[in-house]
């Protein structure tokens, strides 16, 4: 009667691993990552590669804005009032970029149509560049 892996390997230092040696978990090592450290990883860690345990300074928080640039925009303007997120009246564009997404806009890249752009905050090269053109820029 043949025999099943399980009750063949029942008993068995090794169960299919190898050596006792083998199959071994991060308790070989000590543990994983930085355990240990006030203990046996001490040397290893602090004096070797020069750490300092614990939580060390600070980290301020940073606002993260939604940007786009100003010719990203201009490329844009078709599909926006294809969509209806923008209006075009008597051949000036009306766009809320609040309603696109976004926080500012950048004066990155070139504008070729009269806009009139409401947004929450402008830079000052994108408002020139929109007024070069005979838009208006209104911050909200």
């Amino acid at each position: 009667m043949p025999v099943s892996k399980r009750a063949k390997y029942r008993g068995s230092r090794t169960c299919g691993g190898g050596t006792h040696k083998n199959r071994r978990g991060a308790g070989n090592r000590g543990g994983r990552g930085h355990s240990g450290g006030c203990k046996h990883h001490f040397v290893k860690y602090y004096l070797l590669e020069g750490r300092v345990f614990g939580k060390n300074g600070f980290k301020t928080a940073r606002e993260t804005l939604n940007v786009i640039d100003i010719g990203n925009l201009d490329l844009m303007i078709p599909s926006l009032i294809s969509s209806g997120k923008a209006k075009e009246e008597g051949g000036v564009v009306h766009i809320d970029v609040s309603l696109l997404g976004y926080d500012k806009v950048l004066g990155g890249g070139r504008v070729t149509r009269k806009i009139n752009l409401s947004a929450p905050s402008l830079s000052e090269r994108a408002k020139e560049k929109i007024e070069a053109v005979g838009g208006q820029a209104v911050n909200i």
